[in-house]
């Protein structure tokens, strides 16, 4: 099926591009001490990681990892990660006394 023609007009052909709903991931920010700005994990691509000098930062690069790894997964017709930015998150803090040295 060609473009569509009406009598004096050129109308151009469309390329249709097919897109999945958004899918939402939990990131997480964890302030480097040492470097200044924020550490990415990201639980749903353990081995993918970014960073960022700013929270918009951290999480403009996160989008950009999240977007390559699916890219990626995609190509190899491997199965995605399911959605996880609405798993409930607690985190908390556990105080250890390790034996002296």
């Amino acid at each position: 099926m060609g473009a569509p023609k009406v009598e004096g007009i050129d109308f151009p052909r469309r390329e249709i591009i097919l897109v999945a709903d958004p899918r939402a991931y939990r990131v997480i920010l964890e302030a480097d001490p040492d470097d200044g700005g924020f550490v990415v994990r990201i639980p749903a691509f353990p081995h993918a990681h970014t960073q960022g000098e700013t929270v918009d930062d951290a999480l403009a690069n996160a989008r950009e990892v999240i977007e390559l790894e699916i890219e990626v997964a995609i190509e190899h017709g491997e199965e995605l990660p399911a959605p996880d930015a609405d798993v409930p998150v607690r985190v908390e803090r556990v105080i250890v006394n390790p034996p002296a040295a």
